[in-house]
């Protein structure tokens, strides 16, 4: 097999890249992205022709450069992997600024369908299927490496009924992946850890799912593996509140946010022994179209103040939707959780599952802290799940073109 590297063009370009001339300032990195349909190949012409392609869906790309990072308000893909990422000790502030130029280049071209520099399998970027990449840096990161800025980021508090574990726990980096395709995902993540090899080392990968692309309707609320919807108050573009809520005001973060990362496990074997009527009364909502179990549709607001014949309140106040009500204006943020199951031969199932849940908010704090200590305090739900991972990542706005994400930021 030819290695790329060895080709004095491709490798003149990435030690460009490696170097602190061309860090900050991206020039002559060739950020334009190529055309993924140019890219597709003619592969295609042979298939079997009883075979239903849709490459269409293998073609969609979501633009990397913008106001914003790509990944936090996209529409949610059905696959995701989260790197969590620890610098080495020598690693300052024009160091990861080094990284980051390496990684939003890879970004800029994958999330477009083009290879990534010194990519030994160019065919395997010709899909985008959606690709974005996202970057977040934990508390270390921002407070002694990020410039010019008033954000601040503290990692989260400690939670009752946290059983947290090390290996999940908080990291210097996380890098979100989401894709519609596996394969181009495996493939964009193995670009990501090749150049970030020299700066960090791998904490921990987290994968997740959702249903697959095609198979509902875009715009569907997603089910987490415990059959409930998951995400129906999600706050939408159109409310007026919306970037308030989502994008950091903070001066030099500017459309920046800020990621919360809980891994929740469950505990489905003792989940499968509830039966459905219990299991509606410990979320708050029907399984079948997940509508408060005061209303006949998903959207329907939910009446707490509801009685039945006894007098009894039909949703109980220790529910799910009843603990994570928003009891303030402020107590609203975006979900953007993804299921995993993962083998575990140490339990009866064989396996562990759960969710990898994903929280975007301009000021954590004040949205999703008071919502989560209400859940710990008395969530009927509790008893079938743990929360075994928890971090937070500043996540900064988005790169313009010909400039890296953070490149400001880490500005010298």
């Amino acid at each position: 097999m030819t290695d790329a590297s060895h080709s004095p063009r491709a490798w003149g370009r990435r030690q460009l890249l490696r170097t602190g001339a061309a860090a900050l300032g991206g020039t002559g990195v060739g950020w334009a992205a190529g055309s993924a349909a140019a890219a597709a190949g003619s592969h295609e012409d042979s298939a079997d022709a009883t075979l239903t392609v849709q490459p269409e869906q293998g073609l969609r790309t979501v633009a990397f450069h913008g106001a914003h990072q790509a990944g936090v308000s996209t529409t949610p893909q059905a696959y995701l992997t989260l790197v969590g990422l620890d610098l080495h000790d020598d690693v300052d502030r024009a160091a990861l600024a080094r990284m980051m130029n390496l990684l939003s280049d890879d970004a800029a071209r994958l999330t477009q369908g083009e290879a990534a520099l010194a990519d030994n399998e160019p065919e395997l970027a010709e899909r985008p299927s959606s690709l974005t990449v996202t970057f977040g840096f934990g508390p270390r990161v921002v407070r002694d490496l990020f410039t010019g800025t008033s954000m601040t980021l503290e990692p989260l508090p400690a939670f009752s009924t946290d059983e947290l574990r090390e290996e999940w726990g908080q990291t210097d980096v996380a890098v979100q992946l989401c894709c519609d395709d596996p394969l181009t995902l495996a493939h964009c993540r193995r670009m990501i850890l090749k150049d970030a090899r020299d700066f960090a080392d791998v904490r921990w990968l987290q994968e997740g799912y959702r249903r697959a692309i095609g198979t509902e309707p875009t715009g569907t609320t997603m089910r987490n593996v415990m059959g409930q919807v998951d995400g129906t108050v999600n706050p939408a573009e159109t409310d007026t509140d919306y970037d308030r809520l989502l994008w950091s005001a903070e001066s030099g973060f500017e459309g920046g946010t800020v990621m919360v990362v809980r891994r929740i496990r469950a505990r489905m074997d003792l989940w499968d022994k509830v039966d459905r009527v219990s299991r509606e009364n410990v979320v708050g909502r029907t399984l079948d179209n997940g509508a408060p179990l005061t209303g006949t549709k998903e959207t329907d607001t939910a009446d707490f103040g509801a009685t039945d014949d006894l007098g009894l309140p039909v949703i109980d106040p220790a529910s799910h939707i009843a603990r994570a009500h928003a009891q303030t204006p402020d107590e609203v943020f975006l979900r953007r959780p993804f299921n995993y199951t993962v083998p575990d031969p140490s339990t009866s199932t064989g396996e562990d599952s759960g969710l990898v849940f994903i929280a975007y908010a301009a000021d954590p704090v004040k949205q999703f802290v008071p919502v989560q200590r209400r859940l710990a305090k008395q969530d009927r739900l509790n008893e079938w799940i743990t929360t075994i991972g928890s971090a937070v990542y500043a996540v900064p706005p988005g790169a313009a073109e010909g400039e890296a994400v953070a490149q400001r930021l880490l500005a010298t």
